[in-house]
């Protein structure tokens, strides 16, 4: 029996999160197949049991749950000296990988040695497959290897060495051989004994491949044109004197209307302006080189300046907030929705490292006599009619063009006055899941999804 008691004096908070803590324990369960975990929590006596016969399987079977896939779950459990090598994988009909690995059941984020004997194994085999079976004379990249995959790699290892100041990278060399080695056997034999699923899972490679030219050609092209141009930057963009990235914040807005009151009511120094028109493509549904065909997504690439996918780099950031500002009806949050899948899909940085927040504009202005006050919240709005009784005068804004310049800057622009919301990722599988169900091909798990939460919806337009 183990008791651990936060100190109050070392710890912010001493409040144990139930939700953490239950995600955490069916990891475990997942990872340990036919373990029991049960979790009580005796301030509102929630409880879980969690117990998974079929291990890393069903933590992927789970997973892919809210998506198509293509074939069985490929699982297998290897050991090689004092290592062990456990691998669940799934293809899926996405355009993105999943990829998990734990090391002694601990999650290695930043993967490590494993994941790529891992990677190294799973390329190599399929080009093996696909060069055996005549299957043209493509090859595949890693990457091609690895679009719409679900995978989770555990490894046990006596004496695991962790790299990296959070220590969530595996650096112990001989893993990689070992992985590689169980990988491509294991994977191989499968592809062999199966040659239904072998085939839908090069199918999906090879087309991988030849969208992964078509998306060369779309940023050669989009190269070209930069360097034609005599800016590289958007002509819709109203950039900001700053220079500095860590000083300056630009503001995605929605259509002209809200783009012209923000331009005139910003702070020029040091505030920038995007207007997007219309509601950007669903790269959830979309692979890489429609992406970067679509104009408004362009725009928004290149006026962030860090690139997307392998050429993404954070220290080419042109502003360190970069805030989404929409109108507070369905359109504004649908747009919203559809920044955050992109941000979260190929610009996940931005947002671990804290670049990505929220504009609150107000829902309503409170006028009584010569008083006149904003109100951001139903709540709030109860609260102040119950302080100024009768004789009030209310405007609800549903769109950031209702407000004057100046409007616009006291209550959502102004630093001094405004309210932020920094948009952060405290369980990465928990967001793939929400952004799958709401963006995805799939129709019925988005159906329960609203059916479950619509009372929780406020200030939706009828």
């Amino acid at each position: 029996k183990i008791i651990f008691l936060p100190d109050k004096e070392i710890f912010d908070s001493i409040e144990c999160s139930y939700d953490i803590l239950a995600a955490r324990m069916r990891e475990l369960a997942f990872l340990n197949s036919g373990l029991e975990i049960t979790i009580i929590d005796l301030r509102t006596d929630k409880k879980n049991v969690f117990k998974f016969d079929g291990g890393i399987s069903e933590f992927v079977k789970d997973l892919n749950k809210n998506k198509k896939p293509l074939h069985d779950v490929i699982g297998f459990k290897k050991e090689k000296g004092d290592i062990i090598v456990e691998l669940a994988m799934q293809y899926n009909e996405s355009y993105r990988e999943n990829i998990f690995c734990f090391v002694n059941n601990i999650n290695t984020i930043e993967g490590g040695t494993h994941l790529s004997g891992f990677k190294t194994a799973l390329t190599r085999t399929l080009n093996k497959y696909t060069e055996k079976n005549g299957n043209g004379n493509l090859k595949l990249s890693s990457q091609d290897a690895r679009e719409g995959i679900t995978a989770i790699i555990s490894v046990k290892i006596p004496d695991p060495q962790f790299e990296g100041q959070t220590k969530t990278k595996l650096g112990n060399s001989e893993v990689k051989g070992v992985v590689d080695s169980i990988v491509s056997s294991g994977l191989g034999t499968y592809l062999e004994e199966n040659p239904k699923s072998a085939k839908a899972i090069i199918e999906k490679a090879l087309v991988a491949a030849k969208a992964r030219d078509a998306a060369r050609k779309a940023r050669e092209l989009t190269r070209r044109k930069s360097l034609l141009s005599s800016s590289s930057l958007p002509g819709k963009l109203a950039d900001c004197s700053e220079q500095n990235p860590e000083l300056s914040e630009v503001f995605i807005v929605e259509g002209d209307s809200a783009g012209g009151s923000a331009k005139q009511g910003r702070d020029r120094k040091f505030q920038a302006i995007l207007p997007l028109r219309g509601k950007i493509l669903n790269v959830e549904k979309a692979r890489i080189h429609k992406i970067l065909t679509n104009k408004e997504l362009l725009a928004l690439i290149t006026a962030l300046g860090t690139g997307v996918e392998a050429e993404f780099n954070i220290d080419k950031a042109r502003y360190h907030k970069i805030v989404i500002m929409t109108d507070a009806d369905v359109d504004g949050s649908h747009i919203r929705t559809l920044l955050l899948t992109f941000f979260f899909r190929y610009m996940r940085e931005l947002i671990e490292q804290g670049y990505v927040y929220i504009a609150q504009p107000p829902l309503y202005k409170v006028k009584k006599g010569k008083s006149l006050q904003y109100v951001y919240t139903e709540k709030e709005l109860e609260t102040l009619k119950k302080e100024l009784g009768e004789g009030i005068s209310l405007q609800r804004y549903k769109g950031l063009g209702e407000m004057n310049p100046k409007q616009l800057w006291d209550t959502t622009m102004n630093p001094e006055s405004r309210n932020l919301l920094k948009v952060t990722i405290e369980d990465a599988l928990i967001a793939d899941e929400i952004f799958t169900i709401l963006m995805g091909d799939e129709v019925a798990p988005r159906r329960d999804f609203i059916q479950n939460h619509a009372l929780e919806a406020k200030n939706i337009d009828v």
